[in-house]
């Protein structure tokens, strides 16, 4: 019998179909509903998180008494030890090597997109701060939203993202997502047949760029009609 899974997000997303404001915390929440294991989602308000979390940062999974930090090792400990090959048993060695390398450079090279569109853009900070900050208290709600975006944008710029300014950063991005449609694959997943750890890492980066908050760069993506089926097919392969 499986220990009991708690997994620990920020506060609940108010778009419906955007399980969390999180892609990492997206990414574990459907990687546990494709596994077919039952957890419970516990929302933490932002100015706990450096006392609930090991890193300050989320997600972070209980597994009974043991707790977990970091997408990937969550996704790691799924596939070894909660159910064994869920997410690459129909992959060779070296195709489950680069479903891997797939949802490391999800985390790493998509990510700083989502942050750019949600915090450097104006309109869309605008829309995303009273659903990432609203519940903090009034007093400090200002104060704290201002320092974590300033966080944000400096390592952006730190990161050589948005150094040149954030429509050089959205040209990148147009770059990124032809490639990535160029890529996609016309049926199945980005693997093969079967959905794998490519898919999640993947998904849950893009589909976050998809997000109302952002409606220009989700125009972006939309307009890539092979890798917009594509993110639409892992949607519906792993929403329960």
């Amino acid at each position: 019998m499986s220990p009991p899974l708690t997994l620990l997000d920020f506060p609940p997303s108010p778009l419906e179909g955007w399980d969390s404001l999180s892609p990492f915390v997206l990414k574990v929440v459907r990687a546990l509903r494709f596994a077919k294991l039952p957890f419970t989602q516990q929302h933490l308000p932002l100015i706990s998180l450096p006392l609930k979390t090991p890193r300050g940062q989320l997600p972070v999974l209980h597994i009974g008494e043991h707790v977990l930090a970091d997408s990937s090792a969550i996704l790691q400990r799924i596939e070894g030890e909660l159910a064994p090959g869920v997410f690459t048993a129909q992959l060779d060695a070296r195709a489950r090597s680069e479903a891997w390398l797939w949802e490391e450079l999800a985390d790493s090279a998509l990510y700083p997109y989502a942050l750019a569109s949600r915090w450097e853009d104006e309109a869309s900070w605008r829309r995303l701060r009273p659903a990432m900050f609203g519940a903090v208290p009034v007093a400090l709600r200002a104060a704290l939203a201002s320092f974590v975006r300033r966080g944000i944008k400096a390592n952006l710029v730190a990161r050589d993202f948005t150094r040149s300014g954030l429509a050089d950063c959205f040209a990148r991005l147009d770059k990124v997502l032809d490639g990535l449609d160029a890529r996609a694959p016309a049926q199945g997943f980005w693997m093969g047949d079967a959905l794998s750890v490519a898919d999640l890492g993947l998904f849950a980066q893009l589909h976050t760029l998809r997000a109302p908050f952002t409606p220009e760069v989700a125009a972006k993506v939309a307009q890539r009609a092979t890798l917009s089926a594509y993110l639409d097919r892992v949607d519906a392969a792993t929403v329960r």
